[in-house]
């Protein structure tokens, strides 16, 4: 009996052994296979485009500003207005095309952050308003908000205490 638990237990050690050379030659054929990504055009494309996006902004700013808004007030009002253009392309469907060219340059600025507040809500729409978009807008902005919340109110009792 003991040399029949030994032989399993030597054939379990087989079988391992055969699964795990399995994965390691998939894994090869994987790596053989899968494209390489084009980092050079990838770079140039997320500093182009987010270097386009952070120019809207900054003419916007610039217009709040001749309008004759003080520089916090431009800045809060240029601040909403990206959010509103991200949030709109996202609904028209036209920042997904944007993001394909521009990758990390389109999600950085804030405007990314408006996208991944509105996609998650669009997706869920044919859920129903309560339970698709209330329930699913806040599925990657919640834990965001909720860090950001966290965080302002530590830097308060920090800054109400020393100083």
């Amino acid at each position: 009996m003991i040399k029949s638990i030994k032989q399993f237990l030597g054939l379990e050690k087989q079988v391992k052994d055969y699964k795990q050379y399995q994965q390691e030659q998939y894994m090869k054929m994987v790596k053989s296979v899968q494209p390489k990504p084009p980092l050079i055009r990838n770079a140039v494309g997320a500093f182009l485009s987010g270097g386009l996006i952070c120019l809207i902004a900054q003419l916007i700013l610039n217009g709040f500003l001749a309008l004759g808004l003080n520089l916090k007030d431009a800045g809060t009002a240029t601040t909403v207005c990206m959010i509103g253009i991200g949030a709109l392309l996202t609904g028209l469907g036209l920042y997904d095309n944007i993001a394909k060219f521009a990758g990390a340059g389109s999600m950085i600025p804030i405007t990314g952050f408006a996208n991944s507040i509105v996609a998650p809500a669009l997706e869920a729409k044919t859920e129903g308003p309560i339970y698709g978009i209330a329930a699913k807008i806040f599925t990657i902005a919640g834990p965001v908000l909720t860090y950001g919340f966290i965080i302002s109110i530590l830097i308060g009792f920090i800054y109400y205490f020393l100083v």
